[in-house]
């Protein structure tokens, strides 16, 4: 088995090697077999295009010849309870390493130090957790969500900047989880920070999901009506593609009496946009696979990588929908 003492993991993760390198576990799982490693990957789900395509890139890239890694998958359903179990599962089978998409940003200490206890290094994939327990993992991998709240906010402050309390309605995404804060809170940081004057009249969850968003949004609909609303924004493309077809149920042209826009960069979501039914595109990249394999192997053995390591993302508007709708991988 090719394993090294995770003592060099690096001053980015000090507290972790520490209660990792005591007197019983100062190296890691013993899961693997032959040359290669063990490792275990807790998803969030499969609620979207995107979770899905996300799960094939990490499946692929663990499954290519020349890594030699073996990829234990556990589907948590957006359960956080289920994440802990197949954590704790994967602890008792001394895996190499563990890779964690967490469905929300609190409650993980304790399974985390159990973790660090065995001196199993942790890496978390796309989300995040909170800052009392960044001692807890070596290195997340994934989107600056923030960033893409923000990239939507510059977009709304300059398209809306003439609109005198310009009204907004948001679909955000599962409560509590890292994206959902993020997004909404780099997207009010821009409208705030260029003095927007504008009126959000409704925010609530759509959990990630098209049917969930769909139902939302006839809610507010029901509530609110839509003459005079201005812009709805959708945390992911699911949900604003199950707005979409709320609206329009409602007898309103999406992308024209509302203007919309949605966070991923499905094919679905770009054809969206083709058929003027989007108005802006902040794009979340899934396919994260072989940057999050190379992370995690260099982890395993011994490397100290940022405590941060963003993936590379883009944004889009009308005049790229088009041209950009082949390029998409889910």
């Amino acid at each position: 088995m090719k394993r090294r003492s995770l003592a060099g993991i690096g001053a980015g993760a000090a507290l972790f090697s520490l209660t990792a390198c005591g007197e019983d576990s100062g190296e890691g799982g013993d899961g693997g077999s032959g040359d290669g490693y063990v490792i275990g990957f807790s998803q969030v789900g499969a609620e979207s295009a995107w979770r899905t395509a996300n799960s094939k890139s990490v499946q692929d890239a663990a499954a290519a010849d020349e890594r030699g890694i073996e990829l234990k998958f556990d589907d948590g359903q957006q359960d956080q309870e289920k994440q802990i179990a197949a954590v704790r599962g994967y602890i008792n089978q001394a895996v190499d390493a563990i890779v964690l998409a967490p469905v929300v940003e609190t409650g993980w200490t304790d399974v985390l130090t159990e973790a660090s206890d065995a001196g199993i290094p942790v890496v978390l994939a796309d989300r995040g957790i909170e800052a009392a327990d960044e001692d807890l993992y070596v290195t997340r991998l994934g989107s600056d969500f923030e960033a893409e709240g923000r990239s939507a906010g510059e977009w709304a402050a300059t398209t809306f900047a003439a609109t005198p309390d310009f009204k907004i309605l948001e679909l955000t995404g599962t409560t509590g989880s890292a994206p959902a804060n993020d997004r909404k809170a780099g997207f009010f940081a821009v409208l705030d920070e260029k003095a927007v004057a504008y009126t959000l009249v409704d925010s609530q969850t759509g959990n990630f999901t098209a049917e969930e968003g769909k139902a939302t949004m006839e809610t507010f609909i029901t509530t609110h009506g839509l003459d005079g609303i201005h812009l709805l924004y959708a945390h992911n493309d699911e949900m604003g593609l199950g707005a979409i077809q709320a609206i329009e149920e409602a007898g309103k042209a999406p992308g024209t009496d509302i203007q919309i826009i949605i966070v991923d960069g499905s094919k679905a979501g770009f054809q969206a946009g083709v058929d003027g039914k989007v108005n802006y595109i902040v794009e979340c990249n899934p396919a994260f696979g072989e940057q999050l394999m190379d992370v995690v192997v260099d982890v395993i053995e011994g490397g100290s990588p940022e405590k941060f390591t963003p993936v590379e993302e883009g944004v889009f508007g009308p005049e790229t929908f088009e041209a950009e709708l082949p390029n998409r991988q889910f």
